[in-house]
């Protein structure tokens, strides 16, 4: 299991209709993630969601885009081959059609932060 790091240029787009099934990925989501746009346009958002992410994170985050409000938070994603992941900073908008998330590099000090915050919430 690898940890795999954004650099400062990165930036992960995707979008989604109301339900969360994804419509749009842009290239560095795809290539950071490992998966083509072709296996992500329509699976859920979840298809990256990693088990450590508490389920309390992302019940705020619906609370929050389904109300019409912006959610940020550090979010801690898997890719395809389900052992490899990846920490970003995440700031997921609602749109008239659903949501768009985008996503930069996370510094040590703010995935330490939000590890240590996750595991009060499981």
């Amino acid at each position: 299991m690898a940890e795999l790091k954004l650099n400062d240029t990165s930036f992960l787009v995707s979008e989604t209709d109301k339900k969360g099934i994804i419509t749009f990925a842009n290239e560095d989501f795809c290539q950071i993630a490992g998966f083509t746009l072709e296996e992500l346009v329509g699976k859920p958002h979840s298809i990256v969601r990693h088990p450590d992410m508490p389920k309390a994170a992302f019940a705020d985050l619906w609370k929050t885009v389904q109300s019409g409000q912006v959610w940020t938070g550090y979010v801690k994603n898997a890719c395809k081959n389900r052992q490899d992941y990846y920490w970003v900073y995440a700031t997921v908008y609602p749109t008239q059609y659903g949501y768009m998330s985008c996503r930069r590099m996370a510094s040590r000090d703010e995935i330490d932060r939000a590890q240590a915050l996750y595991q009060t919430l499981k």
